[in-house]
């Protein structure tokens, strides 16, 4: 009875260690695929990078022609309305002069040889768009007192303002490209330059002329954008595949040295423009695969599964 219990023993013994010899393969081997992170790659590529900055610019006329009263009196005719366009020469007002109401004809009546009218007549000074109109007929008006404003349609530009330690990036006859709201694009170049600085923002006008077949309203708010530098056929990497630590002092990227492994890669970057920063070193080579997502957490030498 004794021999049979041993032997019965000896038995489970040694199937629970076949057992166990079959089941550790798997289990390590599932420990290995569940240890790889997804992720997906991609290589440099050379790219025109471009490095610019948007700022604000207003629409306005330089140049303002003030009509003003030449005497007393009251305004008979007015030959324009608010927003319309008038020719240098072209008779606004006409005014007749306080004495002229109040006497009438009567000098005429005494001596019909002399003509005698007390009308005046006020002619525009420049051509342009009356944008403001003070006085309409009827009105009594004083000897200087303002009537209306020309606008100098000759004068429209844009003024941008520029923060002045820009200043390096803006000279004299550069191009600058204007968005206006709505999407209209528009090229114009820098004319001038403003001789004072505003004392809270520390910012410097500069004017921008522009050619347009459209009117552009004054007091109008476009997005100028000035290029601070650009890089032609250049290294770049999407900048989802750069990291960088908590300061931001210092970048890497995670570089696939074989199928399964990821290498921590110090990077040293130059400039951005959209999705793409540039690469100054290392040199990457073509085939080089650069993690570009699933990178975030990854440690040095990491194992990883490429997915699509």
């Amino acid at each position: 009875m004794k021999p049979k219990r041993t032997y019965i023993i000896a038995c489970l013994l040694m199937l629970l260690f076949s057992c166990k010899s079959k089941d550790q393969p798997a289990d390590e081997g599932d420990a290995a695929v569940a240890s790889q992170t997804p992720v997906t790659v991609t290589t440099i590529s050379d790219s025109t990078l471009i490095d610019y900055v948007d700022l604000s610019a207003t629409s306005v006329f330089l140049q303002k022609n003030f009509m003003k009263a030449n005497a007393n009196g009251y305004i008979q005719k007015v030959n324009t309305q608010l927003g319309h366009y008038v020719s240098k020469g072209e008779t606004v007002f006409t005014i007749k002069t306080k004495e002229a109401q109040s006497i009438g004809n009567s000098i005429n009546v005494l001596d019909t040889t002399f003509k005698f009218s007390g009308v005046n007549r006020i002619k525009a000074p420049g051509s342009g768009y009356i944008t403001q109109l003070n006085h309409q007929q009827g009105d009594y008006v004083q000897d200087g007192e303002q009537l209306a404003v020309i606008s100098d349609r000759s004068s429209f530009a844009f003024v941008m303002q520029l923060p002045y330690e820009m200043r390096r990036y803006v000279q004299n006859n550069q191009d600058v490209h204007l968005l206006l709201p709505g999407g209209e694009k528009l090229t114009g170049k820098v004319s001038s330059v403003m001789p004072s600085v505003d004392t809270l923002s520390q910012t410097q006008g500069m004017v921008i002329r522009v050619n347009s077949t459209n009117l552009i309203p004054e007091n109008l708010v476009a997005k100028a954008r000035i290029i601070k530098s650009e890089r032609p056929g250049t290294a770049s990497l999407p900048k989802a595949a750069i990291l960088t630590n908590e300061t931001q002092t210092e970048f890497w990227v995670m570089k696939l040295i074989n199928p399964t492994t990821a290498v921590k890669t110090p990077v040293t970057k130059g400039i951005e423009s959209g999705d793409r920063v540039e690469i100054l070193s290392p040199k990457f080579s073509a085939t080089d695969k650069i993690v570009v997502s699933g990178n975030y957490g990854l440690a040095d030498t990491a194992k990883v599964k490429i997915v699509q």
